[in-house]
């Protein structure tokens, strides 16, 4: 049963890696909209604020390259929670290692 668990895991794993190999260009960051107003006018611009390394940053985006931003951040979203999961089975997949090898004694 333990080797099982083990394969199972280790497949889950593998999946996951192929899951990365295929995430192409990302950015950390959450895209938003906000509004100048001038001469009592409301003019839209695009921002993206992100913390790397420990500190705040904001980036002002062009209108042109918000498509292509929104992709990078979900991709971003996307990695982050793919190496969430391969951590969790990671250790779920140590552990269980270390308690089959116990058992063996």
């Amino acid at each position: 049963m333990q080797n099982y668990q083990l394969g199972s895991i280790q497949k889950q794993i593998e999946g996951i890696k192929k899951e990365l190999q295929k995430i192409g260009e990302m950015r950390p960051g959450s895209l938003s909209r906000q509004f100048v107003s001038q001469n009592n006018k409301k003019y839209p611009y695009y921002q993206i604020s992100y913390t790397y390394n420990m500190k705040s940053h904001t980036d002002y985006i062009k209108k042109e390259f918000v498509v292509d931003l929104k992709q990078q951040t979900n991709s971003y979203r996307r990695f982050k929670k793919l190496v969430k999961r391969w951590v969790a089975l990671a250790m779920q997949h140590s552990k269980l290692k270390f308690d089959y090898a116990n058992k063996k004694r």
